[in-house]
């Protein structure tokens, strides 16, 4: 499973994506005020890279999430049909975190 920042096939990545938008930022700001224009349009690129990884990696999280919330749910289901008490426990925590999981990354929860 993967957190909500980085994943083990190094895909997108929020931590690094929120850093690149603040860099770009400060280097399009220090563009602007020197007048350096290649560096006003490197900001700019840099910081529309690091906005894509980031929207990318909530969109990645967001999908894991829904994965484990209906996967916890089966399992939770199964496990109070069949009464086996432990796999309805597995699965209430799997969709839990599961719905957590979506919170953190819903495409309105904007955090930079």
């Amino acid at each position: 499973m993967s957190n909500d920042n980085n994943n083990s096939n190094n895909g997108p990545n929020k931590t690094t994506g929120q850093f690149h938008s603040v860099k770009g930022t400060a280097v399009e700001a220090i563009g602007n005020v020197t007048g350096a224009t290649s560096w006003t349009q490197s900001g700019r690129d840099e910081h529309a890279r690091g906005e894509g990884e980031y929207q990318a990696a909530q969109a990645e999280g967001y999908v894991e999430g829904t994965k484990d919330r209906v996967g916890g749910r089966k399992d939770a289901v199964v496990g109070a049909l069949t009464g086996d008490r432990q796999q309805e426990t597995i699965g209430n925590v799997r969709r839990d975190k599961g719905s957590a999981q979506q919170d953190i990354n819903h495409p309105t929860s904007v955090n930079n």
